[in-house]
């Protein structure tokens, strides 16, 4: 077998498959970076090695058997607010959480994959904030520079990845939490069409705005453990129609209409688009013109009920999950906050927030109809691209001492364009736009964003964008793959 360990996920299962390499040596690599890097990055809640050593040496008897599944002995990692079980879920809050009985249903699909679950990652509490921090398990560190933040809430699932301490790894995105990290730690993050990905033990997470999503060094990487985690279960309350992701990687997307928004949605509070986010996502929309495509300046429609529809069932949500926590009296105070405003958000809010949804996709689905077409060609756009944030990423602590009121507005003002499409329930891509910074350490993200079930078109372009601009050939210090220079070392 080979002395050298592959780094990406699609590497590392065609390296099984070859018999080049075995599923304890991947994990037994995995477990030893978490570990050494455990003081620094801080990526992890939850580390299951002796398990994860036995479900390795399983999937090596199956590959010595002649068994192939599509992650058979890859480790992968989990963010804390999804069911391991045998392991807490804490979801960020502090406190002492039973063991769960039962996996999650995404983990069951990724054990039924054949991958093997090393940790659980950090995640603030209850998933709210664009920066991974808290009490419960100190701060989570971006691999490109330690200073900041890798972004959240998915932060410690990003940091792993980007780290290269697993090739992929699960998040989930309820306001951009999976695309967040992903512009801000140089990674692929996909938050798929809402359904996509089961949320069982609950039927809808957050009132249907949250779902399940893959962070990834590559597209390929990203779309194979979406292909793993789709599915369904009786009593998912969104079941949306198959699509095939794997083949969309390696597909021409054709020639695409491409709208270029970079007006945020109305939210009522300051927002400021940092010229250096303006300019990276200007050079990604010229890449695309270049690569055949027509890019036009367009804005969707959101108007102003999209924030309306989105409070109630966030707020909702937080109140709602809350209820799982040991006790309360634990948690943030900007946390509780929120929790008394979700129990006076529910009921009729709560149903005039669900029922706003439909007429919204419309209004903001106009731009991908011949209904929203700006030019009088005949036809809408195809995909729309933006910025996933307004602004590099956090410095760590930067929101660690302001009340419920300022964290809500300073986070709004980082954070402005990812949410409305966890409103809508519809598929968005997170793309590398490039670095800034003194030393050039601090990752910047687009977004790629489509209507209903349009995860291969999204998919099929960022692969496209990514054979370009190839990314993936640049790493943060000390991780695998790395050259000379960068900020980390471990």
């Amino acid at each position: 077998m080979t002395s050298v360990i592959p780094k990406g996920l699609s590497e590392q299962v065609r390296a099984l498959a070859g018999g080049e390499v075995s599923s304890r040596a991947l994990v037994e690599r995995a477990l030893d970076r978490i570990a050494g890097t455990q003081g620094t990055l801080n990526a992890f809640r939850r580390v299951r090695a002796e398990a994860a050593l036995r479900e390795a040496d399983d999937a090596d008897r199956l590959l010595a058997a002649g068994r192939r599944l599509p992650l058979l002995g890859v480790p992968i990692a989990v963010k804390d607010d999804t069911d391991v079980a045998g392991e807490p879920t804490a979801f960020g809050c502090c406190g002492e959480f039973p063991p769960k009985t039962e996996d999650s249903e995404v983990v069951r699909r990724l054990r039924a994959a054949g991958a093997v679950i090393v940790g659980k990652t950090n995640t603030p509490e209850l998933g709210q904030w664009p920066f991974t921090e808290g009490p419960a398990f100190g701060v989570t560190r971006n691999p490109w520079n330690p200073d900041y933040t890798p972004g959240g809430s998915s932060g410690g699932a990003a940091a792993a990845v980007a780290a290269g301490l697993v090739p992929a790894a699960l998040g989930s995105d309820g306001a951009g939490s999976v695309r967040i990290p992903a512009a801000w730690s140089h990674l692929i993050g996909i938050k798929p069409q809402r359904g996509r990905i089961s949320t069982w033990p609950y039927a809808e997470a957050f009132n249907g705005i949250t779902c399940n999503g893959p962070l990834a060094r590559t597209v390929e990487d990203a779309a194979l453990l979406l292909h793993a985690a789709t599915g369904n279960r009786p009593g998912d309350l969104h079941q949306p129609p198959p699509v095939d992701v794997l083949s969309a990687v390696r597909r021409d997307p054709g020639r695409l209409r491409i709208a270029l928004s970079l007006k945020p949605p109305f939210t009522g509070t300051h927002k400021h688009l940092d010229p250096v986010v303006r300019a990276a996502v200007l050079r990604l929309a010229e890449r695309l013109a270049a690569l055949g495509h027509e890019v036009v300046a367009a804005e969707p429609r959101y108007g102003a009920g999209v924030g309306l529809s989105f409070l109630p069932r966030a707020m909702v949500g937080l109140w709602e999950w809350s209820g799982h926590v040991p006790d309360r009296a634990l948690l943030d105070v900007r946390t509780l906050t929120a929790v008394r405003h979700g129990r006076l958000l529910g009921g009729r809010p709560l149903r005039l927030a669900r029922a706003a949804e439909e007429p919204l996709r419309r209004r903001v689905g106009a731009i991908f109809s011949r209904d929203g077409d700006r030019d009088g060609d005949g036809h809408g756009f195809d995909v729309v691209l933006s910025p996933t944030t307004a602004t590099p990423p956090l410095r760590i602590g930067a929101l660690a001492e302001l009340n419920s009121w300022h964290t809500d507005r300073a986070t709004i003002a980082a954070c402005p364009y990812a949410w409305p499409w966890n409103v809508l329930g519809w598929p968005a891509v997170n793309v590398p736009a490039g670095f800034v910074g003194e030393d050039g350490t601090l990752p910047l993200g687009a977004q790629l964003l489509g209507p209903a079930n349009s995860e291969p078109r999204l998919i099929s372009l960022a692969a496209q964008l990514e054979a370009d601009q190839r990314w993936y050939e640049r790493w943060p210090a000390g991780a695998p793959g790395a050259g000379p220079g960068g900020a980390l070392s471990f």
